[in-house]
């Protein structure tokens, strides 16, 4: 599926319908596919979804940080003029939500994290190959799913690419040891905003523990878990996902 991206200075983005704004942070080898089911779900709800391109790869690698995309979302918030936002991530871009929303809470209105890296700090290590051939790569995609199905060829050869462009694998290297420096597990007691953590049963990268030290360290959290489920709820089981996700946005009055 193609999307029409708007580029507008040093921002890029998709976006689709009015209301609140929900903003979507893919993970470090994520994009805006991931999030079809939500850029689907919500705007018939009352919501502008919208998903900005986050700056991975041309960002200079001695700025390279998960703190250096959390002062870029800032930066959008406010170059599109909006109070408040709710913001949703999944792994690395869980992430980058929580530093966010610990950098600037009087901008997010609600966080969602799926996946989210920012405690448990092999996730991203151990989840993103250095080196390797298709099968290799095709293997560790497969991984990150319940259902090895859900990592398509698409999806394989993205990761593949990446992993074969010296800048990109540099960059994301970069990445990764930043969100593993960057734990947060002192943070998360003092972070007040509401938090939907939304997470699968069998997610191998970041294991269920993880959700579980989230929901307990978070103190305005609800955690939900997705059964037959791995990494990514919002892809493998987007219905669930969205139903959950909108219930918890209607309980919490969001």
């Amino acid at each position: 599926m193609t999307h029409d991206l708007i580029k507008d200075g040093k921002f890029e983005y998709y976006t689709t319908g009015k209301g609140t704004p929900i903003i979507i942070l893919h993970g470090l080898m994520g994009g805006l596919s991931n999030f079809q089911g939500v850029i689907d779900y919500f705007p018939p709800k009352g919501y502008q979804v919208v998903v900005p391109t986050l700056p991975m790869y041309s960002t200079p690698l001695i700025k390279t940080s998960v703190g250096t995309f959390a002062k870029h979302i800032n930066a959008f918030i406010n170059h599109m003029g909006w109070d408040e936002v709710i913001l949703l991530g999944n792994s690395l871009g869980g992430h980058i939500g929580l530093v966010t929303t610990k950098m600037f809470p009087e901008k997010i209105k609600a966080l969602v994290i799926t996946g989210s890296s920012g405690l448990y700090e092999s996730a991203m290590g151990d989840s993103y190959p250095k080196k390797g051939d298709y099968e290799y790569i095709k293997a560790k995609s497969q991984d990150v799913f319940y259902d090895p199905a859900i990592a398509t060829k698409e999806i394989v050869d993205e990761v593949f690419a990446t992993v074969n462009d010296r800048n990109k694998l540099l960059k994301t290297l970069a990445i990764a040891k930043s969100a593993i420096r960057h734990n947060m597990s002192k943070d998360l007691p003092n972070m007040t905003t509401p938090i939907c953590i939304i997470w699968g049963k069998q997610d191998g990268v970041t294991p269920p523990n993880v959700a579980v030290e989230f929901h307990e360290k978070l103190p305005n959290s609800d955690l939900y878990w997705v059964d037959k489920c791995g990494h990514a709820a919002m892809m493998e089981h987007p219905d669930e996902f969205n139903e959950i996700l909108n219930s918890w946005l209607e309980k919490r009055g969001l």
